[in-house]
């Protein structure tokens, strides 16, 4: 059964109004609910970075949906901790809290004054990350001296059943990486014969029969106009590649680059429209591909209104 989940963008909005958004997202029939992990936003426009993992345990506590959040260990967080943190949610809420990782963004890790690694290095520094993580997970006591250090490290504190570790990705070559060491796959959305190729790179890589999660940016509102500006002023620091979103240095660095960025251009990286009908279909084609969680991100900041209508006039007829 496809599960559709609200995602708690703590670049957009304080941690006190997201956690309503959450509980508004649980009461209109969302099941599920990602969260962002970043130290600053994607830009200044969007003015907010609250911390996520003390959100995380409220918003847990708050409703029953099972939630997720995307993690960049190994510069920024010491993978020791992020197994605490992870282990600490999933005994208190048990079944209820996945963990994606991915290699993150320049903007955030490089906030401890260390070197910002090359693709290569940092994909072979998640990996020992992952490694770290499951062997704590599974009680080991944990020595590794690589592109992280952890010496003597015991996690007492376990749940019964560990958390789910998704693969974050958001190129061909990076799903088929994640493939072989991942229990899911964590990517975003784009047309559908581009997404297909991420899907058949992460089943190539060994992904073949693990759950895949599509995160997917809408914006909704009243009137077209309002959807597409809405997009334009809170996302458009977000529409460039992979290579860009990861190597620019500052919220201001990235706001800059997207002054160029044409307002019309925005319903290619973003799923604009005022019908609900339209969206069915959109989504449906995503599901058709595989996906079993679609993560719904409403762009703009008319969050009551979209999950409102989406909980009213979206989600039933895809659960049928």
């Amino acid at each position: 059964m496809i599960k559709i989940g609200y995602q708690a963008s703590h670049e957009q909005f304080k941690p006190s109004a997201l956690l309503k958004y959450a509980q508004r997202a649980e009461q209109a029939g969302f099941q599920s609910c990602n969260s962002s992990d970043h130290f600053h936003p994607w830009s200044h426009e969007q003015g907010e970075s609250g911390f996520a993992w003390s959100w995380l345990g409220a918003a847990l506590q708050a409703t029953n949906l099972t939630f997720s959040v995307v993690n960049a260990p190994g510069q920024r967080y010491h993978p020791a901790i992020i197994a605490q943190a992870a282990a600490t949610l999933a005994e208190m809420f048990p079944n209820r809290f996945d963990i994606a990782l991915g290699t993150g963004q320049n903007l955030n890790e490089h906030i401890t004054g260390t070197v910002w690694p090359v693709k290569q290095d940092r994909n072979t520094r998640l990996r020992e990350c992952v490694d770290i993580i499951r062997a704590l997970w599974a009680g080991e006591t944990v020595t590794h001296h690589g592109l992280v250090t952890v010496e003597d490290a015991t996690l007492f504190t376990r749940p019964a059943t560990p958390p789910s570790i998704l693969g974050a990705a958001i190129t061909p070559e990076t799903a088929e990486w994640v493939g072989g060491w991942a229990d899911a796959l964590l990517t975003t959305a784009r047309p559908p014969e581009e997404l297909k190729k991420m899907v058949d790179a992460f089943h190539r890589g060994g992904g073949e029969g693990k759950p895949m999660n599509l995160k997917v940016e809408v914006s909704f509102a009243d009137s077209e106009e309002e959807a597409v500006q809405g997009a334009y002023e809170q996302w458009r620091s977000n529409i460039f590649t992979s290579s860009v979103l990861t190597e620019l240095r500052t919220a201001k660095q990235l706001q800059e680059a997207a002054q160029v960025v044409k307002k019309d251009i925005m319903k290619e990286h973003v799923l604009i429209s005022t019908e609900p009908g339209q969206y069915q279909e959109w989504l449906q084609q995503y599901i058709d591909l595989g996906f079993t969680q679609l993560i719904l991100h409403n762009v703009n900041l008319q969050q009551e209104h979209f999950i409102d209508l989406f909980g009213e006039k979206v989600l039933p007829q895809l659960a049928r």
